[in-house]
């Protein structure tokens, strides 16, 4: 697997960001930012991006990308990258919702790589479709990497026909939540109970987000998407970064998140993830808020009340505190876990330091 570079933050927000072109707004003057230099303005442009779905395209042709480009532009933000290695830093960051990829004649090396990414069940069900040169053999091909392919000279006819299917079947796809594309509740039960069948030792962490109600009733859902989507990009970007190999991120609904590691990684990934989101989540309030540090909304109970900035809470256990059979009890653990966090002020991580009494 190709490494990852170091935890990129522009990656978890929604707007392109590529090697070829990597243009930022201008700051209004009566903008004030909370971070100072370049994760600022990064950060105000992901809150004035519009919601678009994200295609890597990954092609050396110049004709071939100005065509895809042409077709797709106002409809579709298409980040272009001449080589599958740096489209795979984004891909493993932010989760686009489909690749097009144009395959040349003898590039076994790209078609590894798209095959070991499919092996993930991270990305097992993200799309690809194939851009086949008119030459190309397909008798003799195997496409068990790619849902579709086109070829070169339909492309200025069929692209935008093409790639609508493509993500219109990814939707229907009931394990993918379609704000996060990030696996939901089938994949996480199937994920941990296989680990559990196999007898595998590993750590839960399920994470929950603090006053996010407050937040979107106060806000409105559109703000409140945009925080749930860029606590998804964080897990994921830093979670498969710690530990590109074996590791599993899902979206349980809502704010809540799971990732499963190795042991001796969790705990200093979920201090990573807190880190990042502390710094990060304030830049969705506005101004007046910011400078505050609070909002006024209403609660539960229907009553006006103050609310703090969101803050995240993670609790985490692992197969070395109990003896678990069924994917219910590991996950019931984590989520006891998690509101025990949730009872401390901020955000913070909580370890299960329970152990198995039958371990032998």
């Amino acid at each position: 697997m190709i490494p990852l570079k170091k935890p990129n933050l522009r990656h978890c927000f929604n707007f392109p960001v590529t090697a070829t072109y990597d243009k930022y707004v201008s700051f209004p003057e009566n903008f004030a930012p909370c971070i100072s230099g370049f994760l600022s303005e990064i950060m105000f442009r992901a809150f004035c991006s519009v919601i678009m779905n994200t295609i890597v395209v990954v092609s050396q042709y110049i004709i071939s990308i100005n065509i895809i480009e042409s077709v797709l532009k106002n409809l579709y933000k298409a980040l272009v990258f001449s080589k599958i290695e740096p489209a795979l830093d984004y891909i493993y960051n932010s989760m686009p919702d489909l690749i097009i990829l144009a395959i040349n004649m003898d590039d076994s090396f790209t078609i590894n790589i798209l095959n070991n990414l499919k092996k993930d069940p991270m990305f097992n069900q993200l799309p690809v479709l194939a851009v086949l040169p008119d030459q190309f053999d397909i008798s003799s091909w195997d496409p068990s990497f790619a849902e579709d392919y086109i070829w070169e000279t339909d492309l200025e006819r069929e692209i935008l026909a093409r790639v609508n299917l493509c993500i219109l079947r990814s939707n229907r796809v009931v394990e993918i939540n379609p704000l996060t594309r990030l696996p939901g509740n089938i994949s996480i039960n199937r994920q941990i109970q296989d680990r559990l069948e196999k007898g595998k030792e590993f750590a839960i962490a399920y994470a929950d987000l603090d006053y996010f109600k407050p937040f979107n009733d106060y806000y409105g859902f559109s703000r409140g998407d945009e925080v749930i989507k860029m606590t998804g990009r964080l897990i994921l970007n830093i979670v498969k970064n710690k530990q590109p190999n074996n590791s599993f991120i899902g979206h349980i609904g809502g704010d809540d998140f799971i990732f499963i590691m190795d042991l001796n990684f969790i705990e200093e990934t979920s201090q990573e993830i807190i880190d990042a989101f502390d710094k990060i989540i304030s830049i969705l309030y506005n101004p007046e808020d910011r400078i505050k540090d609070c909002i006024e909304s209403i609660d539960r109970q229907n009553r006006a009340r103050t609310f703090p900035i969101i803050s995240i809470s993670i609790g985490i256990t692992n197969t070395e505190t109990g003896t678990f059979l069924h994917y219910g009890e590991i996950t019931g653990r984590a989520s006891e876990m998690k509101k025990y966090a949730k009872q401390f002020k901020g955000s913070c991580y909580r370890l299960d330091k329970r152990k198995d009494l039958f371990a032998v």
